[in-house]
């Protein structure tokens, strides 16, 4: 297979025709690796939409739904590490190939699903398609381009397809849910859909990988570090388990950190990561080198991974409901309405891979994340009119479309008159912007300088920063949301005094008010969480420009 790195001259001594081909190549195998990533962030919000369809079709309880989405967090988060490392040992490309096969399969078999435990099955088999394929999509780019302006490129693509991933997937949920294709002779329901459009991707994509990346050494005689790997997974999906079950709202309205449940699986999720740190001291090929963890430039980033993904989850899961249920979106509305994100992101990692040759990171990633957290507030600045008169009124509205409106009433939006092109549009774009000026220069200081044998590990912890990260912000701010919905209905419902007859109509009426409230103070939040790893970047972020563009050994920067 022809060399993805450019030679310095030809066979035939034309140097510019080798760099050429080179190129192509190059460019190639960056289409299949972001193609890939992009599959797999889609998953992440693809099916979030679909949900009370896949409830009502499978018949699926409540309690049980939020495993559709969570059983494939959880498996995603808690494999990487070893994916991460299986890459390392048994070649990256191996690993990436079986990781898309995987999940392919996994997605078929979730389109396929008569019953919640198969669809719930395939939905772990998801996650761990993606926990195999992910790190080494990410290590074989970090392998594979130069240091430099090509590297950086190369990072800034694949930086936006993971965040472009999110936006796509509210979009591509909707349009395919409300779809009803009449497929072999049956008719295929939407939802199906969100699963099925995985399999020819991932099997074409694990079908080019040989044509098209070239597969990194291994290390079959080092002997994989089961006990970390054993301690490390099971560390992982226990913590996320607990802090994702930690911010699930329960029947009295309140979030779970205080439940047996959630702190049994904290504990025991934070032991067994004690006992994972203690074995990679002591072993001798551990799973986790912990020298990946030593130089401060690369910590701050790994910190900041944790931090940053959170807050723009946040913008995604409560102004995605809030779009819908208080200003009355449809689901491809909505889907529609994060449009400017993806648009705002390429052109961000564009000029953010362009100025990574003349500016160092920190004021790159540092000025992203001011950004991103400006958005937050003008999110938090989203009002509705809560006045006693105006929710009557709308409670009225509400009450009489529910005695004529049949079985399919229409609902009253008390926010139906917020303008979405100056309150919401301008924001999601400066969010995205600021996002793609972060997330380049941290994916980049995170891995530079990571030694080629642990640069699969380097980028599963990458991910796992991301995931655990992005679990624990999003169940806290999903506590404070709470907090504020219960006291806001509280107050309201007191504050607003109509007729039993209208309860329905005034408990529709008040949870949009509700809602609201305890969506904007979660965006406040994620505001000063984003401005937290601000100052940590701005302070410890401390790699210049002309040391990104240099490869070496890792002792290099880590003095830094």
């Amino acid at each position: 297979m022809t060399d993805l790195i450019a030679a310095d001259a030809s066979p035939t001594g034309d140097a510019s025709a080798d760099e050429t081909g080179s190129s192509k190549h190059l460019g190639w195998a960056l289409v299949l690796i972001c193609v890939a990533q992009l599959m797999v962030v889609l998953d992440s919000t693809i099916a979030n939409i679909a949900l009370p369809f896949i409830k009502t079709d499978l018949s699926i309880s409540p309690a049980n739904l939020q495993w559709v989405v969570t059983g494939y967090a959880l498996a995603f988060g808690g494999l990487l590490l070893l994916g991460g490392r299986l890459g390392d040992l048994y070649g990256r490309r191996r690993v990436f190939m079986i990781g898309l096969t995987v999940f392919a399969v996994a997605s078929g078999l979730g389109g396929l699903a008569q019953n919640e435990a198969m669809l719930l099955t395939s939905r772990g088999l998801q996650g761990l398609g993606a926990a195999i394929a992910s790190p080494a999509a990410l290590a074989l780019i970090a392998t594979t381009f130069p240091a430099g302006p090509r590297r950086n490129t190369a990072f800034s693509v694949y930086a936006a397809m993971s965040g472009v991933g999110a936006a796509i997937g509210l979009l591509l949920g909707g349009w395919l849910t409300g779809l009803t294709p009449h497929l072999l002779g049956l008719d295929v329901h939407g939802w199906r859909l969100t699963f099925l459009i995985n399999v020819p991707i991932g099997l074409i994509a694990a079908f080019a990988a040989p044509r098209l990346l070239k597969e990194s050494d291994t290390h079959r005689g080092v002997a994989l570090d089961l006990p970390g790997a054993i301690t490390g997974t099971l560390g992982l999906v226990s913590l996320v388990y607990g802090i994702s079950h930690a911010g699930t709202v329960n029947a009295a309205g309140t979030t779970q950190w205080t439940a047996p449940e959630t702190l049994i699986a904290i504990g025991l999720g934070v032991a067994l990561l004690v006992s994972f740190i203690t074995i990679e001291r002591r072993v001798e090929h551990p799973l986790l080198p912990l020298r990946i963890l030593a130089n401060r430039t690369r910590a701050t980033a790994f910190v900041a991974m944790m931090i940053v993904p959170a807050a723009m989850f946040a913008m995604f899961f409560f102004l995605s409901q809030f779009i819908q249920t208080v200003m009355g979106y449809t689901p491809l509305q909505a889907g529609l309405a994060f449009m400017p994100f993806p648009f705002a992101m390429v052109i961000g990692a564009t000029l953010s891979s362009k100025l990574m040759n003349r500016i160092d990171p920190r004021f790159l990633a540092g000025t992203g994340t001011i950004l991103a957290g400006i958005a937050l507030l003008n999110f938090h600045r989203l009002s509705v009119d809560v006045s006693a008169g105006n929710l009557t009124s709308k409670i009225a509205a509400q009450a009489h479309n529910f005695a004529t409106g049949g079985t399919n009433p229409a609902i009253v939006h008390i926010g139906s008159d917020i303008n979405y092109w100056s309150s919401i549009f301008p924001f999601i774009a400066l969010m995205a912007f600021g996002m793609s000026l972060t997330f380049i220069p941290l994916t980049l200081s995170a891995l530079h300088h990571v030694d080629e044998a642990d640069s699969g590990i380097g980028s599963g912890v990458l991910n796992t920063m991301q995931q655990v990260g992005g679990a624990l912000g999003l169940a806290t701010l999903a506590t404070i949301a709470a907090h504020f919905i219960s006291n806001t209905t509280t107050h309201l419902s007191k504050a607003v005094d109509t007729a039993p007859a209208l309860a329905h109509a005034k408990a529709s009426i008040i949870y949009q008010a509700a809602f609201t409230s305890g969506g904007t103070h979660a965006f406040l939040v994620g505001a000063f969480m984003i401005w937290t790893a601000s100052l940590l970047l701005w302070v410890f972020l401390n790699v210049s420009h002309e040391e990104m563009a240099t490869d070496g050994p890792a002792e290099v920067v880590a003095t830094h």
